[in-house]
């Protein structure tokens, strides 16, 4: 008997998970399963997008399955259409389509006309039926034939195993045979398999705001839209409707390999070449920076980079970059490269980093490299306050068509998901409440159903064992796609040409659709323009002082005695819990010791096991030991310890004998080690190496071990040293003029590891004094005079900067400031009135808190149409504001008191329940069983920490850092989680002047703190 020949097929109508909230599988699962189930080929459409693209690209080239690009579209004025790409010119054609169709709505939507279709060559259409009654109008069929030609559309018959498929494939063929169009078979797939249907009618109640229950005919009314085994298929459609998408998928052999991106041009002026202009603007740049001359390792190093980026043509990328750094400096805008940037003598000639290469061992390979063939990423901060000046300056200068920010691709995290899981499930608003309330940043990607049993929902019943299926499902799936922080792409053709460009949630903002991750298929040039909170401080400082960065005087040891000491709250880098503690302990006496600080407080340097021996060595505990020549020239300055990336890379080629571009590709194969599961050729070829040098095979596989740390974790020793500059500033501003330190760090929030409560507490603690706001005397923001300290407008909670700027103006003017004249000869608003009185800010006009809240209520017209006489009212002897009153009222609107701090009026309770002050129990000796109890400003749980969470804990004395191990955290998860206020019995342990409090009890407090508010500032 013979065996019945399978049809052959091509799916031609298939949206992923990046058509969000539609699609319920990742596009690298679709085209695996359109493989094995022996299609000819698979069509990628997602909904007016291109975001797929790339990714769908990549994977069917390393799998070998032919894919076809594509998008569907619901036309504003028509019907819903597949189009398919043919060949380049159709791909540019789509990618400028959804473009327009885009930017004509607002973000997330669309609007596209069949009037776009004209002229949209290089392309093949599908008209899809109507989503109701499953026909196709013929007015609409035949509009679209007219505009792209007949031979170029088909009319597309979605077979689902509906009651009426034989009737409307029956309809199908007639409409077909009558508008003279012909027919093929398409699936409308959603999914790789019938099982994810529970998760794309989720998606679909997700999307449409509304409970699966309330959706009704909304859902999808079965599970076909799935890639289907090629027998379904045969018992569904005519074979000539099969046969039809082959003669489709044939025409359609465009390969995003067709396009080619070319850098912009950069500033360069007209007549001259850019390798040449870069050369003379590199060369100006050295003389500059080295007026005494400039050292022969650094020209050779220059002429060396110069020689390779002509050979890569990577002129106009510095260029550009220069181009927009020279904008904000002529702006007054602090910005500074970093990361592997920083490596090369080129960026600093340029002005783009700040680390000077006689400083500094640089490797430019970990830069650029001739063999990864990567274009080079160049981050630059600017100040978080200013950058989008410099934003809207490469938008004007190099043109919309020419520049986009890059998208970042949002995922499901628990919260989230339980979020909306909970939502489409049917969930009420307070026990979705309930149900995120007990999830933490370190409960991983699994939803466990004792932390749902911990906030009171059974775990056995078969809602909740529903929702943490779907909340599990959801996690890590795409959401939405989002701008990313600070990448930007530009291109010398219209970008449109590359990838479809849409409107970014803020105004005058355009974002392409493509993720991140994705620009390197085409090797498409980003620069990362990102905001940097501690370079607005800065700038806000200097400003004060009338200085500039070059101005503060270098290796200042006053500076470095504050370090010393761990005095480090507000400095840039150095004010986390774990810095605090190292800083007595590697006691910096010098700019690269910060460097070294940066650093070695990283998750690589940590899980390299590299920290502890480098400070014994550097205490002298331990002697310091070399294994070999080559080895002790790269580690010397680290006491033989590799910190940095560029240590263990130099160590490959100097002591194994790597080309520059060898090391970095050990270093990515690394990277890729926890993915592949192997090393590639590098680890063989490293042993051989250091063995011919004559170093143990034991040496080697430590390396490995080494490198693969800083791979996935690791810091550059020239990002470090360009944040070991700012580090430097921040601190030397701190140390000598503390006042104005502080108000540039409040100026500037939010921002940073501390709430402004604890920047003010620590300013008390520096000697500053520190006046609260006061209508008469507060500007906007918070300033200086005479060295005190006054507290600006800015703090007020809800307070409009634009009221602000009118009060202000009108204080200018002479203006009378009580309350009456505010409201009826200003015309403030009652909320601004009532906002600046709960401050305190009216208190001197008023008397206190109560009179001015008074006050202000009685300026307010009465809610009446009726006509009212005024009759003359004395304000009422109202009882005096309690002191606890008002700290309460100034967390309330101010996040921070200048009274007492908050503990002090419950630190008889505090004391009757046994717990001490954080000063008292600071002062015991190691190892001592002692009780505190303190207001919690951090929560951190790094993920080096194997479990470990670490608490900050603040009373009116003093401040101190609190270790949970692991073993510890699930029986006082609640308290970890939500306790404001904490009682922590334990014991002290000191190393040297760093010190913490082990906890071996917890009691959570936060009652005792009633209607104040108070929150933490939590990490990963």
């Amino acid at each position: 008997m013979c065996r019945a020949i399978l049809p052959e097929y091509a799916e031609l109508h298939c949206l992923s998970a990046l058509s969000f909230l539609r699609g319920a599988s990742a596009v690298e699962d679709l085209l695996d399963r359109a493989q094995a189930l022996g299609y000819r080929a698979l069509a990628i459409t997602e909904e007016c997008s291109l975001g797929s693209a790339a990714r769908a690209h990549s994977h069917a080239h390393n799998i070998g399955f032919p894919l076809i690009l594509g998008s569907e579209i619901a036309l504003t004025d028509g019907p819903r259409i597949v189009l398919l790409v043919q060949e380049r010119d159709g791909y540019v054609a789509l990618s400028r389509f959804i473009t327009r169709a885009r930017g004509r709505a607002e973000k997330g939507r669309y609007q596209a006309l069949l009037a776009d279709l004209q002229g949209l060559a290089g392309c093949l259409a599908i008209i899809l039926p109507d989503s109701q009654s499953l026909r196709f109008d013929a007015a609409d069929a035949i509009a679209v034939r007219d505009c792209l030609g007949a031979e170029n559309v088909w009319l597309g018959a979605e077979l689902l195993r509906g009651c009426d498929d034989a009737a409307q494939l029956r309809e199908v063929l007639e409409q077909g045979r009558a508008l003279k169009i012909p027919c093929l078979a398409c699936g409308d797939v959603h999914m790789d398999r019938r099982s994810r249907r529970f998760l794309q009618d989720v998606l679909t109640a997700i999307r449409l705001r509304r409970p699966l229950a309330d959706l009704g005919w909304a859902l999808a009314r079965n599970g076909e839209r799935h890639l289907r085994p090629r027998p379904v298929l045969a018992e569904l459609y005519p074979p000539e409707l099969l046969a039809e998408t082959l003669r489709v998928a044939e025409r359609c052999q465009f390969s995003l390999d067709s396009l080619v991106y070319r850098y912009p041009d950069g500033a360069c002026p007209a007549g001259q070449q850019r390798n040449d202009y870069l050369a003379e603007l590199a060369r100006q740049g050295l003389q500059r920076r080295y007026p005494q001359g400039v050292a022969t390792v650094v020209t050779t190093q220059l002429e060396a980079e110069l020689a390779l980026v002509r050979e890569l043509d990577y002129a106009g990328y510095f260029l550009t970059v220069h181009d927009i750094v020279r904008f904000a400096k002529g702006r007054g805008i602090l910005c500074q490269g970093r990361g592997s940037a920083a490596n090369s003598v080129i960026c600093y000639a340029l002005g783009i980093t700040e680390v000077d290469p006689n400083r500094m061992q640089l490797l430019f390979a970990r830069f650029i490299s001739r063999d990864r063939r990567e274009p080079p990423d160049i981050d630059v901060d600017f100040e978080h306050e200013r950058r989008e000046e410099v934003i809207q300056y490469v938008f004007q200068h190099y043109g919309r068509d020419h520049a986009a920010l890059t998208a970042t691709i949002i995922h499901y995290r628990p919260r989230s998901a339980m979020r909306d899981a909970a939502r489409a499930l049917g969930f009420a608003p307070a026990e979705i409440q309930r149900l995120t309330q007990g999830l933490a940043w370190w409960d991983g990607r699994q939803i466990r159903p004792e932390r749902l049993q911990e906030q009171g929902f059974d775990p056995t019943s078969p809602t909740i064992q529903r929702l943490i299926t779907v909340v599990n499902a959801l996690v890590g799936f795409p959401r939405h796609l989002s701008q990313h922080v600070g990448g930007m792409v530009l291109s010398a053709t219209p970008l449109d040409a590359l990838v479809p460009i849409e409107p970014a949630a803020m105004a005058e903002r355009t974002v392409i659709q493509w993720d991140k991750d994705d620009l390197d298929v085409l090797g498409i040039l980003k620069v990362d323009i990102l905001a940097l909170g501690m370079l607005s401080v800065l700038r806000r400082a200097l400003d004060d002082l009338g200085m500039t960065l070059a101005d503060i005087p270098a290796e200042d040891s006053t500076t470095y005695a504050m370090l010393q000491r761990g005095e480090s709250l507000g400095v840039f880098q150095v004010e986390s819990r774990a810095q605090m503690g190292m800083l007595p302990r590697l006691k910096p006496r010098c700019f690269y010791d910060l460097v070294i600080e940066v650093a070695i407080i990283r998750p690589g340097p940590i899980q390299g096991d590299m920290v502890h021996p480098y400070l014994r060595r550097r205490q002298g505990l331990e002697p310091v030991r070399y294994p070999g020549p080559e080895v002790k020239k790269v580690l010397e300055r680290t006491l033989g310890v590799p910190i940095f990336q560029e240590q263990v890379m130099q160590i490959a080629i100097d002591a194994a004998g790597f080309s520059g571009d060898e090391a970095d590709g050990l270093r990515r194969a690394m990277a890729a080690w926890r993915r592949k599961g192997h090393l590639g050729p590098y680890t063989d070829r490293l042993i051989r190496g250091l063995r011919l040098r004559g170093y143990s095979e034991a040496f080697a596989q430590r390396l490995c071990q080494q490198i693969q740390g800083f791979a996935e974790y690791g810091f550059p020793e020239s990002h470090a040293a360009s944040f070991a500059l700012l580090v430097y500033a921040s601190a030397w501003i701190k140390c000598h003029h503390p006042a104005i330190f502080t108000a540039a760090l409040l100026n500037s929030q939010p921002m940073g590891f501390y709430a402004p409560a604890q920047i003010v507490q620590e300013a008390y603690r520096c000697g500053v004094e520190v006046l609260s706001v006061d209508i008469c005397h507060s500007d906007w923001d918070c300033k200086v005079q005479d060295r005190v300290l006054r507290l600006g407008l800015c703090l007020i909670k809800g307070l409009s900067p634009k009221e602000a700027e009118r009060l202000l103006h009108w204080r200018a003017q002479g203006g009378a400031l009580h309350s009456e004249a505010l409201r009826h000869g200003l015309g403030l608003s009652a909320a601004a009135l009532h906002q600046l009185a709960y401050a305190g800010a009216l208190s001197s006009l008023h008397g206190d808190r109560h009179q001015a809240l008074w006050a202000v209520q009685g300026s307010l017209p009465l809610p009446t149409a009726l006509p009212m006489p005024v009759v003359p009212e004395q304000a009422p002897a109202l009882p005096a504001e309690t002191p606890a009153a008002a700290c309460i009222a100034d967390y309330q609107q101010l996040g921070l008191s200048l009274g007492p701090h908050p503990l002090h009026f419950l630190r008889k309770r505090i004391a009757q329940s046994g717990y001490r002050r954080i000063a008292e129990v600071r002062m015991q000796h190691h190892g001592r069983p002692d009780r505190l109890a303190g207001l919690v400003t951090h929560r951190q749980r790094p993920g080096t920490a194997h479990g470990t969470v670490f608490l900050t804990l603040e009373d009116e004395s003093g401040m101190i850092n609190v270790i949970v191990w692991p073993q510890r955290v699930e029986g006082w998860r609640r308290a970890l989680l939500q306790g404001r206020l904490l009682g922590i019995g334990g014991r002290l342990e000191r190393q040297g002047a760093s010190l913490h409090f082990i906890a071996d009890a917890m009691e959570d407090l936060s009652p005792w703190l009633g209607t104040l508010s108070t929150r933490s500032r939590d990490f990963h």
